[in-house]
């Protein structure tokens, strides 16, 4: 079976991964970019002028080429082998760099020299700025294409006909110490050496990139799925559920409060309107019901069709619980019939929002099977809420919350002078399933 959600999660964790690896290689480029800038007057003090000015001319190219690396990697039309392009760019001139002489110097050097002052370990420099971009295959083919470079312009030193990279003559130490001593002599095997110990450092640079790819993956994840919690609960929950291994393992009981909402006559109403269309209005009133309740510390257990249920105390009590809930109700209420106003005529205006509200004692916990489990709020209290919902319809109201709502909001001593006041006492009613009735405060 296609597994619909899991693309989903890797597509929005490779999405955010991209991110990262855009943010780095930016932080990477100015950092390049500094380095280069120290450079300039580095070479201005060493360099007998004007030769500084060729070493201007290639310190530019090497900005350019990062920040075009950079550009192409942020564009829509950018592909992924321009990177490994950029890349062999960036090593094929600064192999130029080291090994081509400098025509501006004032005087002539032999270009066998250069490999007497240890430049070479400017690859590794090249290397290391691989590593930010969390590439595994851009880090080896880094070092692949440095060494190829380096072969090529190594070549290209030896085949000068005054190069000289073997003994010329067989007759003891003393004539390869005069070999050495020469100028022009280049030794082969301390070349290949570097090239040899490049690559090893390419192949574990580009481990490590690979595990800190897999660390940087589980992170989005990690924060993709912390947001996901916080689309059902307040911030605070979200976190400490987010901080939990198993959070729902041992069921416990408490007081809370319990709110259903429903879409009156969104039956007929879809009737006459396209799939399109009545999408579009369920997704409206959701996200406008939604968040009326996060704004009030509550937490979304889940959308029923063209309603919701919602809960204000769980997983874990607070002080206000039957406060925000009542507050939530008045304010969804009002919220919706701005909705309903604002809306295009014929769009709406047939809608009615019901809503019950009870407060109570629950159980929650984690129900279903080893393989599926869901977090669940159970008991008598989430029934009596229903059936209040329900209820609306019979006493031609809109909402209705319960005595024990109001009451256990009223103990809570919080200012709901505003809610309270839309509120109007209606007495007991019948609940179906239930032998006693019920007071209710009705809008």
């Amino acid at each position: 079976m296609h597994n619909s959600n899991g693309d989903t999660d890797v597509a929005d964790s490779q999405h955010s991964l991209r991110s990262e690896e855009l943010a780095a290689q930016k932080t990477a480029m100015i950092g390049r970019t500094i380095a280069l800038c120290l450079i300039a007057p580095l070479s201005t003090y060493m360099v007998p002028w004007p030769g500084p000015l060729f070493t201007y001319v290639l310190l530019i190219v090497f900005a350019v080429l990062g920040w075009g690396a950079w550009f192409v990697a942020k564009s829509d039309w950018g592909r992924p082998w321009h990177q490994y392009a950029f890349v062999s760019l960036d090593a094929i001139l600064l192999t130029f760099t080291i090994l081509y002489p400098n025509p501006l110097l004032p005087f002539d050097s032999p270009p066998q020299l250069i490999f007497r002052f240890g430049v070479f370990p400017f690859f590794f420099v090249l290397l290391a700025g691989l590593t930010y971009v969390y590439k595994p295959s851009l880090v080896l083919w880094g070092g692949f294409s440095a060494a190829l470079s380096w072969i090529v312009g190594l070549i290209w030193i030896l085949m000068l006909p005054d190069t000289i990279w073997m003994p010329q003559s067989p007759d003891g130490v003393d004539s390869i110490l005069d070999d050495l001593a020469q100028p022009t002599f280049v030794d082969v095997s301390a070349r290949i050496q570097e090239m040899v110990v490049l690559l090893i450092v390419a192949g574990l640079l580009a481990l490590a990139v690979k595990r800190s790819r897999t660390v940087a993956l589980r992170q989005a994840r990690l924060g993709r799925e912390r947001e996901n919690l916080g689309r059902y609960f307040s911030r605070s929950t979200a976190k400490m559920l987010a901080e939990r291994a198993e959070p729902f393992s041992q069921p416990s009981e408490h007081h809370c409060a319990v709110l259903f909402a429903d879409l009156v006559a969104f039956t007929s109403w879809s009737e006459k309107h396209n799939s399109q269309e009545t999408i579009a209005l369920l997704r409206s009133v959701h996200g406008l019901l939604a968040e009326v309740v996060f704004r009030h510390n509550g937490t979304l257990d889940k959308f029923i069709g063209d309603g919701l249920m919602a809960t204000f105390g769980t997983p874990e009590p607070t002080q206000t619980d039957a406060s925000n809930a009542l507050a939530a109700m008045v304010e969804m209420h009002q919220a919706f019939e701005e909705w309903r106003v604002s809306r295009a005529p014929g769009q709406g205006a047939t809608l009615n929002l019901a809503i019950g509200v009870h407060y109570g004692p629950v159980v929650i916990g984690n129900i279903g099977s080893k393989t599926r489990l869901e977090f669940a709020v159970l008991g008598d209290t989430v029934n009596v809420a229903s059936r209040l919902e329900g209820a609306t319809r019979a006493l031609g109201c809109h909402c209705l919350a319960s005595a024990a709502l109001v009451d256990a909001a009223a103990a809570e001593q919080a200012h709901l002078d505003a809610a309270r006041s839309a509120l109007t006492y209606h007495g007991a009613i019948p609940v179906r399933g239930r032998d006693a009735h019920i007071e209710v405060y009705k809008i």
